[in-house]
């Protein structure tokens, strides 16, 4: 029997909720992918933490895109308006990590066991960058997009939480119209909006079958 599905929005109100109650800011470390789907996070949860934004994505090919992309980041933190501090942490471009990764897995449909190996591995990248910077939260912005599974990205969270005592702030950002938003904030301040998640694979699987703009 399949175990239920949990409601990750209905969790992050809650915390959310939590810290309001106690008058708290913590500082959270958060995992971006792109400016894009960055867009609605930070509006969203600026008002209740200090935000360290981690840009750290080895699976980006070619490192044009790589950079292209932290660029745009780095414009939108710049020009977003903000309930507390956003600051930009750039990590490692580091692609040998992920082909490792993706080893035996090149087959591999978009969503499938390629692509939580490539979550796992930015994610474990943000656990250990959050608590070595003895970070209160960390969590990813992944979640925005409708072709990313909540479900596991908040497993893989919680695994993580539990191995480097940090803990991870449940969310799914696609709920409450947050990915409709993010729309919105990426033609309000002209983000670049790619058509592919970032890989080879996903640029090859755009390639093949023209989808929506925007993972």
């Amino acid at each position: 029997m399949a175990s239920a599905k949990v409601n990750y929005q209905r969790a992050l109100d809650a915390a959310l909720a939590e810290l309001v109650r106690e008058g708290k800011t913590p500082r959270l470390l958060l995992h971006a992918c792109c400016a894009p789907c960055s867009s609605y996070v930070l509006e969203y949860l600026s008002n209740y933490f200090h935000i360290t934004v981690l840009y750290y994505n080895p699976n980006i090919s070619p490192e044009e895109e790589y950079q292209k992309r932290f660029t745009e980041l780095e414009r939108l933190i710049k020009a977003l308006p903000a309930g507390h501090e956003i600051r930009l942490l750039g990590g490692r471009y580091e692609p040998e990590r992920f082909y490792e990764q993706a080893r035996g897995l090149e087959q591999e449909p978009e969503g499938g066991e390629r692509c939580l190996c490539c979550y796992r591995l930015r994610l474990t990248e943000a656990a250990e960058q959050a608590r070595a910077g003895g970070f209160d939260y960390f969590t990813t912005t992944l979640s925005i997009s409708p072709l990313k599974d909540a479900q596991k990205l908040n497993a893989i969270g919680r695994e993580l939480s539990e191995q480097y005592k940090v803990a991870y702030l449940y969310s799914d950002f696609k709920k409450k119209d947050g990915y409709k938003r993010s729309i919105e904030l990426s033609r309000e301040y002209g983000l670049y909006r790619q058509d592919f998640c970032g890989c080879v694979y996903s640029r090859a699987a755009r390639e093949s079958a023209p989808a929506e703009k925007c993972r």
